[in-house]
């Protein structure tokens, strides 16, 4: 570890909210894992500016309303501002307000719903137009126009579903059942609703099932017999941690749109997913989650030796338009919305539970989180 010259000021602490229990621990212990990996590269480094970044690390238990007491508990009482975590939407809608009352910064690394801004939130995690528009696409190309959706029973499965319905008609497309279960379904629960999606023959379904249920539902698909050949499941969620909880037997053939798999080839992923496992397991996957996890500590260490302050008003405007060469690819921070500029990819899971990446964009999309330049009729053909 290397000597830090503290110049009398001391360590750069900062807020960690990742669940380490609960039912989005799955993919929220992989973003805890890339943060921590994160900061010890750049602790490895020398610091920023000679000075170690200390996290200040909570297990939110994936509880929106303990999120929310673990970061006024961080501001208030550890004298943190900048806060990275949140994995559901509801967590994010929790903590918003508190790091908006305070002036914090939270670093937000999942996919989500889009129509949000906030002067305290960085978002760099892929924004409906993203991930949304292309998955609708190809699957409607590939597959057919027939769509079935289920999620569980919150904003982002409700708002992520309102967006694809939306796609899915404005090109000639029909919604053929929607469904919601709880964060805490189980294979059971599925059981009945994969039964009604059978009787109603789509051409495919939408899933914005997360955490541990993600595993029931494609355990309940497998044992009812659907081919994902004909019928398959695509997801904006899916990711390889969810893939090696349910087992590559049962995910095999199923789609899921993201900015990041294990398996883009780029020298900067080489490294991340090198050191990854080494430092927590080799049959520990990388996923597009954690990813941004990773690269948006380096973005806001970048930010912080230029500002060499942690003061949000400071650190908010060094951060927007900053570039970072990231596993995925070169990302950049949007002066218009504090969203990212991020790579756009399709994935099919393959008998060994990697993602076959079937098509991806040339380089960044622009984040349009309001779907203002996007549009809403696809480009097909």
């Amino acid at each position: 570890m290397a000597g830090f010259k503290s110049r009398g000021l001391g360590p750069w602490r900062v807020g960690v909210l990742f669940s380490r229990s609960g039912c989005t621990a799955v993919i929220e212990q992989t973003q805890l894992w890339a943060t921590l990996l994160a900061l010890e590269e750049i602790n490895r480094s020398g610091g920023v500016n000679g000075r170690e970044i200390v996290p200040v690390v909570y297990d939110p238990m994936s509880d929106p309303a303990t999120f929310a007491s673990y970061a006024k508990r961080l501001m208030v009482e550890d004298g943190v501002t900048a806060i990275f975590g949140c994995y559901t939407s509801s967590s994010r809608k929790a903590v918003i307000p508190v790091v908006e009352r305070l002036n914090g910064l939270l670093w937000y690394p999942t996919p989500y719903e889009g129509f949000e801004f906030s002067p305290n939130v960085i978002y760099t995690g892929p924004a409906p137009n993203q991930n949304s528009v292309a998955l609708c696409r190809f699957l409607m190309e590939r597959y057919g126009k027939r769509f079935c959706l289920i999620g569980s029973d919150y904003v982002y499965p409700r708002e992520s579903n309102r967006i694809m319905r939306e796609l899915v008609r404005a090109n000639g497309g029909e919604i053929c059942g929607e469904t919601y279960v709880s964060l805490r379904a189980r294979h059971r629960d599925f059981v009945p609703v994969l039964s009604e999606i059978k009787r109603l023959r789509p051409d495919v379904i939408f899933s914005t099932v997360v955490g541990d249920s993600t595993s029931c539902l494609y355990q309940a698909y497998h044992d009812a017999g659907f081919d994902p050949r004909v019928i398959p499941i695509g997801s904006l969620t899916t990711t390889e941690a969810e893939v090696a909880a349910m087992g590559a037997d049962v995910a095999e053939g199923h789609i899921t749109a993201a900015s990041y798999f294990e398996s883009v080839r780029t020298d900067q992923n080489s490294s991340f997913v090198r050191k990854y496992k080494k430092r927590y397991g080799e049959d520990e996957p990388t996923n597009m989650c954690a990813e941004a996890a990773y690269f948006q500590v380096h973005i806001f260490a970048k930010a912080l030796a230029h500002t060499d302050s942690l003061d949000t008003d400071l650190l908010r405007p060094a951060v927007l338009g900053t570039e970072f060469d990231a596993p995925q690819g070169t990302v950049s921070v949007s002066e218009t919305y504090a969203h990212t500029d991020l790579w756009t990819r399709i994935g099919r899971v393959d008998s060994h539970g990697r993602f076959e990446i079937l098509e991806q964009s040339c380089g960044q999309v622009d984040a349009d989180p309001y779907l203002i330049g996007s549009g809403r009729v696809l480009a097909c053909g």
